[in-house]
């Protein structure tokens, strides 16, 4: 049965190599055809692979490199002619890392069967780029609009090459993209932008919900030379690039072209930005002439699982970065949407679909304003809008990118500002992304003084959600809720059946702890989505005879005065979190205890390490497991 060990079914060696002289204007009819079966080959390799990423339950993301072909085979030609270009095709989406895969098997550094295991757990194929992990991958990218300004750099220190880069209109809305044009145009630097301008990204279509901006006139209007071509006409694409490599100094080739070009069910449509479903994959392989075989390979690979059963939670789980958007449309459901309108606005970064942000563009329109890939000028739109002491400002994207608005912070704090953030895919579970996306460094933003409060929530359970929005919302200053990617199960009490936050007699304190479960010999401290598996592992020792206790740290910036003394006067405490071991909770708790001149033994146990791809694989990769806990829980109780 054939599977993802099975030997490629594409015959990458087809690919014939070509020498392209950007001086000729126009390309030879046997230039044109063969550059055209490149494309071609490449294209459905990067649907294939991809798609395993589907059957596997990793995502893909298959559009962006699939569109991009023509670009990378053009460069490749250029490569293949001239030593004057740095034989680097940097690329400022990690969504597009199918094409740094791809690449390293053509130049030999992986084998091609081994691209059938994309984005699953240790194999060095994660979901961004990330250099020194994959063999042949030349850089690490995937937060947007950070690899331009880098780029520039490597210019500047290569005043005798060309310097090109993949990017696209979603990558270039990042601000960070606005400072690189004005440095590249002011110094000259021989860069060349190639941008896949596609009118899709996450959320929906730029036009649409980003009026006013076009790539051609924002890169124009900074001073760089512009070209606008047409994608699928290879004729239009080559001339464009003869005109912006006869430029000398900065010059952006601005591609025009549906998402996924020929691809049926995801052309032209966000779905494209993720991953290509395996039906769709199949029939677009078949429709290309593959055999029935090269379909199988896909529909015979199946996901990985945990077969692991908690005990002390549910087996039903919940989305809290879903929950956080119903939870406040509940909210806002008490009041007439005239109200809501006036009293509160909530602003998307491109990512409504993945922070629960859609929830509330569906169930609350007068609120909701749609908005591009801008994090650190959305953030400050919700801090200005909550300038009024009476008017709210809501602001939410991926945990890992609050270390893209800390210096806003500081000015909504400046401004007394009330503006709720939630920050979703925090922490490490189920980030097959990997490491550029771990939303490990919270704390980052609890840095105002001693005089000023920021408040940090995770909740535990989607319960726990509920309660802490209906508690906090209309509270004054900055506050911030985090969610993980993973969904989490409801914590339970020491019953094994009760609820513990989903009662009618619980009410979320900001600043107070919950106590699970008492214990006289020492205590874990844990929230978020590493509370159920720290209390799997509590009530694992509880049974072994250890009476071991466990609290939930729901506020994690704020010290509960009573908890602290109770936990402080025992054998030991091991915080456990999946927040970066070196600014983390543990990473404070242990001085907290010493001002108090509490001295248990004190452990805490966090992320140290850089990913390994997949999903539920990452926890047990950081040494985070119930099992790792159990162990720390014995090594301080002796």
């Amino acid at each position: 049965m054939p599977g993802a060990e099975s030997q490629f079914p594409i015959d990458l060696k087809k690919y014939k190599k070509l020498s392209l002289d950007a001086s000729k204007p126009t390309l030879t009819d046997e230039e044109k055809k063969t550059l055209l079966a490149n494309i071609q080959l490449l294209r459905d390799a990067i649907v294939l692979f991809t798609a395993s990423g589907a059957a596997r339950g990793v995502s893909g993301h298959t559009g962006g490199a699939y569109d991009t072909v023509p670009e990378v085979c053009i460069l490749l030609s250029l490569f293949e002619q001239s030593d004057k270009y740095l034989p680097i095709i940097f690329d400022e989406a990690g969504h597009r890392v199918a094409t740094q895969y791809l690449l390293s098997a053509m130049d030999g550094h992986i084998p091609p069967e081994h691209l059938m295991h994309y984005r699953e757990a240790n194999s060095k194929l994660p979901g961004h780029p990330e250099l020194g992990l994959t063999p042949g991958v030349k850089f690490s990218s995937g937060r947007l609009g950070h690899m331009w300004p880098l780029v520039n750099g490597v210019a500047l220190a290569n005043k005798d090459k060309t310097v090109f880069m993949l990017g696209s209109d979603g990558s270039q809305q990042e601000g960070n993209d606005a400072e690189a044009a004005r440095l590249a145009v002011a110094q000259n630097l021989n860069v060349k932008l190639f941008l896949d301008d596609n009118d899709v990204t996450i959320a929906g279509h730029p036009s649409e919900y980003l009026k006013g901006y076009e790539l051609p006139k924002t890169l124009a209007g900074h001073g760089l030379k512009v070209v606008t071509v047409k994608g699928e006409d290879i004729d239009s694409l080559w001339g464009g690039v003869h005109e912006v490599l006869s430029v000398n100094g900065p010059a952006a080739l601005v591609v025009k072209r549906l998402m996924a070009p020929g691809v049926e069910s995801i052309q032209g449509s966000p779905h494209g930005h993720d991953v290509i479903p395996v039906k769709a994959a199949v029939n677009y392989l078949k429709s290309r002439g593959y055999p029935d075989s090269v379909g199988e390979l896909l529909t015979n690979i199946k996901g990985s699982s945990n077969p692991y059963l908690y005990i002390g939670s549910t087996r039903e789980n919940a989305a809290n970065r879903v929950r956080f958007g119903e939870a406040v449309s509940n909210l806002l459901d008490r009041y007439s949407k005239e109200e809501n309108a006036k009293k509160v606005m909530v602003i998307d970064s491109d990512l409504e679909g993945s922070t629960g942000l859609k929830v509330i563009h569906q169930r609350h329109p007068e609120v909701f304003v749609p908005s591009g890939i801008m994090e650190r000028g959305n953030f400050s739109a919700a801090a200005g809008f909550g300038f009024d002491p009476n008017k709210f400002g809501v602001f939410s994207t991926f945990s890992a990118f609050l270390e893209m608005i800390v210096s806003e912070l500081t000015m909504a704090r400046l401004n007394n500002c009330n503006v709720l953030s939630h920050f979703s895919h925090s922490g490490v579970d189920e980030m097959a992304d990997n490491t550029c996306h771990f939303g490990v460094n919270s704390f980052f933003g609890d840095n105002g003084l001693a005089d000023l409060q920021s408040w940090l929530y995770f909740p535990a359970d989607a319960a726990q959600m509920d309660a802490i929005i209906d508690r906090v919302f209309f509270e004054r200053g900055i506050r911030f809720v985090f969610s993980t990617r993973a969904k989490v199960p409801w914590i339970l009490k020491e019953d094994g059946q009760t609820r513990f936050f989903d009662n009618k007699d619980y009410k979320f304190e900001p600043g107070k702890d919950d106590v699970i479960a008492e214990g006289k010999a020492g205590y874990v401290v844990s929230y978020g989505e590493m509370l159920y598996r720290s209390w799997d592992a509590v009530l694992r020792c509880r049974q072994e005879g250890l009476d071991v206790g466990l609290i939930n740290k729901a506020t994690l910036n704020l010290v509960d005065e009573q908890v602290i003394k109770k936990i402080g006067t025992t054998k030991f405490v091991l915080v456990v979190e999946s927040l970066n071991q070196k600014t983390g909770l543990g990473s404070k708790f242990g001085t907290w205890l010493l001002e108090r001149q509490l001295t248990p033994k004190y452990g805490y146990m966090g992320t140290t390490r850089e990913g390994c791809g997949g999903l539920q694989e990452q926890i047990p990769h950081q040494g985070l497991d119930p099992q790792a806990i159990i162990l720390k829980i014995k090594q301080l109780s002796h």
